[in-house]
């Protein structure tokens, strides 16, 4: 079956790190990216079962090091889930990562070079659609990013359910 590694770009995230990973249960594995929380980000993470890796200046989640420094090799981790701590999973959106996950583990091609996602985001006056799916699911071997996350890709295909964003803790 084909494997999810779900990865996280924290600091000083503890009172909304929990909320997104309880929702990365179609993941088989997170890592979490700490860039020197001083709050109990690190604790939270390892709690909920992700790896810890201290950021190194220039880490992206394609980089090899980051992988390394988790403990396995690209090959090894699958594809890419990138998440914000601010951000969960729908039901929605992990029922369609599973059924992803179970047809490319029957031998069906993935279909696609990148996965999208559209997302919901909390503000002041409720919460608003962002009009376009954002790329958030990669190939180990992505070499396009920008910043923590993927870099956007016009081809890649939305896969139902959404993220939702949460600005208050």
């Amino acid at each position: 079956m084909t494997s999810i590694t779900a990865v996280l770009h924290t600091e000083n995230d503890a009172l909304r790190l929990g909320r997104a990973l309880e929702t990365l249960y179609a993941c088989d594995e997170i890592v979490v990216v700490d860039h020197g929380s001083r709050d109990g980000t690190v604790r939270v993470a390892r709690d909920y079962g992700a790896r810890v890796v201290s950021e190194r200046s220039g880490a992206s989640p394609g980089d090899y090091l980051l992988f390394a420094q988790a403990g396995f090799t690209k090959s090894e981790s699958g594809w890419i889930l990138c998440l914000h701590p601010r951000e969960s999973v729908t039901e929605k959106l992990a029922a369609s990562l599973f059924e992803w996950k179970s047809e490319a583990g029957r031998g069906k091609p993935a279909a696609a070079s990148a996965f999208s996602f559209f997302l919901r985001e909390e503000t002041a006056e409720g919460w608003v659609e962002v009009p376009f799916a954002q790329t958030r699911l990669v190939p180990p071997t992505w070499n396009l990013w920008k910043g923590n996350f993927p870099a956007q890709e016009p081809s890649a295909i939305a896969l139902e359910g959404e993220l939702l964003r949460f600005v208050f803790p």
